[in-house]
């Protein structure tokens, strides 16, 4: 919830010391075994408040959707996304959209997920087009724009309408780099070694191709998808207490091997928050957002 997120933002170490401790832990039935995400002390979107969109004249305008996760923990992220789509020439707006319903979904709390959806429906009906696409950064919640989003909205016409524009930010950068619109030699010509596990979201709902294709461009950087399946961690399924044990085996089953496997400097390419705790967890090994990894990579 935005309210009390905001309310603890007012002293994020604080908070996340209080959040992190044994006791709150216990009363959530969070397993001790977890450390959970860091609230960040700015949130995405009031970062995006203090800046300037420059206005890129005959470039394809994009709208960002602002999921919960990226604006509250994966800030960082979120300013790459913003600060690689403004380098590549592309008008970024904004709308004040409330939260996915992810998490409400996951948990069961379909009511409440519908009245999300219904917002977020009526607020990008009317502004999408081919031109004009809806692009988010986090697969879970931007894929439920062409999923949950059919089933749970008022107007389905209106849901198909928004599914039909929305994209992750593999799939449109992807796109256009098919295009040409985007080409290598903005990109440093370093050689880099990437290995790439993808969300369970993805391989359903989208295609692991886009985000090989997409960190393809820097012309010396060797791509190659990892054959894993589910990390186990599954949203706030591998915190709890009682999954705990089941999450961490479902890691080891073919996740966590792998990642042992790679050299130290090969770079994970891990476009899902909850993959990217989970690989920590298990492994102890640091991953990275794809987007993250080619806004490294712009000169």
């Amino acid at each position: 919830n935005e309210k009390y997120l905001g309310l603890l933002r007012v002293s994020p170490k604080l908070s996340n010391a209080i959040i992190n401790s044994r006791f709150v832990k216990k009363n959530l039935n969070i397993t001790t075994e977890r450390q959970l995400p860091n609230l960040q002390k700015k949130s995405f979107k009031s970062w995006l408040k203090k800046q300037k969109p420059l206005s890129h004249k005959n470039q394809k305008s994009v709208y960002l959707f602002i999921d919960e996760f990226t604006n509250s923990y994966d800030v960082s992220i979120g300013i790459d996304t913003y600060e690689l789509l403004e380098k590549l020439g592309f008008n970024i707006l904004i709308i004040n959209n409330v939260s996915s319903g992810r998490s409400q979904i996951s948990k069961g709390f379909l009511k409440e997920a519908k009245v999300l959806a219904n917002k977020n429906i009526n607020l990008f009906k009317d502004v999408l087009s081919n031109n004009m696409p809806l692009i988010g950064i986090e697969p879970s919640t931007i894929l439920t724009f062409r999923d949950e989003y059919l089933r749970l909205a008022n107007n389905l016409d209106s849901a198909k309408k928004v599914a039909k524009y929305t994209f992750t930010i593999e799939e449109f950068l992807a796109s256009e780099i098919a295009l040409g619109n985007i080409k290598s030699n903005k990109f440093t010509s370093e050689y880099q070694t990437i290995k790439i596990h993808t969300h369970c979201h993805q391989k359903s709902l989208s295609q692991s191709k886009a985000t090989f294709d997409m960190l393809n461009i820097p012309k010396n950087y060797s791509v190659s998808l990892m054959n894993t399946g589910c990390c186990g961690m599954a949203g706030s399924f591998g915190y709890e207490k009682e999954h705990y044990a089941i999450s961490m085996q479902m890691g080891e089953n073919s996740v966590f091997p792998k990642v042992r496997n790679t050299d130290i400097k090969t770079i994970l390419a891990v476009a899902g928050t909850s993959c990217r705790h989970q690989i920590k967890d298990g492994t102890k090994r640091e991953s990275q957002h794809p987007i993250s990894i080619l806004r490294d990579a712009l000169l």
